[in-house]
């Protein structure tokens, strides 16, 4: 019989490859959008992917739901058009996909 503490360490590689797909997604995309739009989209990006680096013992900083609300607000709720925002939701996004895809379970 499987018990969840089995079954979860199981499911561990597999849930590492997945972040580990979606940062270099997200890596390419931030690449993307960092060549279309230029130097200052470029500097938010890896400003904010340094972000769950820099302040690694903190679990805001950490957690994937902050970046992609700031993503999710500018791409359907802000009028505003400017890119640098979009990037740094990106940058960092990438960088809390970055570290659990490498954590070690």
């Amino acid at each position: 019989m499987t018990t969840p503490v089995t079954a979860r360490r199981g499911a561990e590689p597999v849930r590492r490859a997945a972040w580990g797909i979606f940062a270099a997604f997200l890596g390419a995309f931030a690449v993307f959008e960092a060549v279309k739009y230029g130097l200052l989209t470029t500097v938010a990006a890896v400003a904010f992917l340094a972000v769950p680096f820099v302040f690694r013992a903190s679990r805001v900083a950490q957690s994937a739901l902050l970046p992609l609300a700031v993503l999710i607000a500018y791409a359907f709720f802000t009028p505003v058009a400017w890119p640098p925002a979009f990037t740094a939701g990106l940058g960092w996004l990438t960088g809390v996909a970055v570290l659990r895809a490498a954590r070690r379970g």
